[in-house]
């Protein structure tokens, strides 16, 4: 696979905590400019005064397009042309289908699929005029392998999945790249009481960081991590459902978001419900 020049400015979402900060740093690292989005734009604002390089840190609320469009031309004004969006913002809501509200329902659709949806179209405008340009978005394994418990989540995350392969189609040729993520457990505050799943690993945010800088540098198209997980991912979904659901009774995956440890689980809930850090991952 050929590798790409580097870019050197990306926008972030979500940026200001779990896979958002650590994709921060890791594009740093990397040499790249760095505009980190939060919908706690304090927030964001503190941990790019914590960080060495040329990075910004900027109020994003991914629901609202014009928030969105705001966002991106503040980060050019400050940093240049973008080069890379990375679509990282996420909630993660657990429990029986049945009983979630309506309203998360909504919040969850609004950030995890519509924030990408805004995203990508505020993005692709810059991107296509130039033939130049990379939008990362980040999905789940969940969106693969549709765990119980997380219905919602799932639904979202596997809509990210044939959104981006939709848009690679139509981009074809232009120069613009894309790039889907999959992370499986991911050592964040989102995964809190979160049973494990059999013969899996639970991996730190800096292992997506690294996926993502090595996605952009070298224009893969789809990443899992842990890399073993791509295997399972698409054995469950492409299968018929018998064995699909034996593969995951095996693994116990409908024990991760359907059995959570409620007390462990009870900070992030609490952010998620007082609507400040429920939009990022």
């Amino acid at each position: 696979m050929n590798v790409h020049p580097e870019p050197t400015t990306v926008a972030i979402t979500g940026g200001a905590r779990g896979i958002g900060r650590a994709t921060a740093e890791a594009c740093l690292r990397a040499g790249m400019s760095v505009a980190i989005g939060d919908v706690d734009g304090a927030l964001a604002e503190a941990v790019a005064a914590e960080l060495s390089g040329t990075v910004v840190g900027l109020p994003v609320d991914v629901r609202d397009p014009e928030s969105f469009e705001r966002f991106l031309a503040r980060a050019e004004a400050l940093l240049g042309p973008l080069d890379v969006l990375v679509n990282n913002a996420g909630v993660g809501p657990i429990g029986p289908f049945a009983d979630e509200l309506p309203d998360v329902t909504q919040r969850t659709l609004d950030v995890n699929l519509g924030g990408v949806l805004t995203g990508t179209r505020l993005a692709l405008r810059r991107f296509l005029p130039h033939g130049h340009g990379h939008v990362v978005n980040l999905a789940s394994s969940a969106g693969q392998i549709a765990p119980a418990g997380g219905a919602t989540y799932a639904a979202t995350k596997h809509a990210v999945v044939g959104f981006t392969r939709a848009i690679r189609a139509e981009i074809r040729g232009t120069g613009v790249r894309t790039t889907i993520v999959m992370p499986g457990l991911i050592r964040t505050e989102m995964i809190s009481g979160f049973e494990k799943p059999f013969g899996t690993r639970i991996v730190g945010p800096e292992a997506v960081a690294a996926a993502i800088v090595d996605a952009i540098r070298h224009g893969r198209e789809e990443v899992f991590v842990p890399r073993e997980l791509g295997p399972v991912a698409r054995l469950v979904a492409g299968t018929p459902p018998a064995i699909a659901d034996r593969i995951k009774r095996v693994m116990k995956v409908d024990d991760v978001m359907s059995k959570p440890d409620s007390p462990a689980r009870a900070a992030y809930r609490q952010r998620v419900g007082q609507g400040i850090s429920e939009v990022r991952r």
